[in-house]
């Protein structure tokens, strides 16, 4: 249950940008961009709620997906929990594997309003371009790597 991170040499890893930098933090005490909004799932897209957090960002990493496309991708530094945006209509995927919700119609997600805005509890990891076309993670994948990954992190969980 290693997780990767970048040591400043080589490409940003998803850990890098998720985390909880002096910037950051600096950021959500004092800065005017933090404003934040319930957004309805399952219209647009559903969302993979991971928690613990470094799961979610383990399972990106694993998928070697860019981490610059702008994929709608939140992070709750609050709660330790990782949204990830995937297409909508994929909730079997998700079925039974540890540490993971899908959220779909019915809920909603904490997000910033614009991609400049953020939060300590809506702070975007992956921060996309346009919010009016989100680039959506492939959800086939992403639930792949999560069953590959989920049941050593809800073992140590658990101990």
């Amino acid at each position: 249950m290693a997780t990767k991170r970048s040591s400043g040499k080589g490409p940003t890893t998803w850990h890098d940008l998720a985390a909880e930098t002096d910037d950051k933090k600096r950021q959500w005490l004092h800065g005017h961009q933090n404003v934040t909004e319930y957004v309805p799932c399952g219209i647009d897209w559903d969302a993979v709620a991971v928690k613990p957090m470094p799961l979610g960002l383990d399972a990106l990493d694993a998928m070697r997906i860019g981490v610059r496309r702008g994929y709608l991708i939140v992070a709750d530094h609050v709660r330790g929990e990782l949204y990830v945006m995937v297409p909508t209509g994929h909730g079997e995927a998700f079925a039974g594997i540890p540490c993971v919700r899908l959220l779909g119609r019915g809920h909603q997600v904490l997000v910033p309003r614009s991609p400049l805005d953020r939060s300590v509890a809506a702070d975007w990891v992956g921060t996309p371009h346009d919010l009016d076309t989100p680039v959506l993670v492939d959800a086939d994948r992403l639930a792949a790597r999560l069953r590959d990954l989920a049941p050593a992190y809800a073992e140590a969980m658990a101990s």
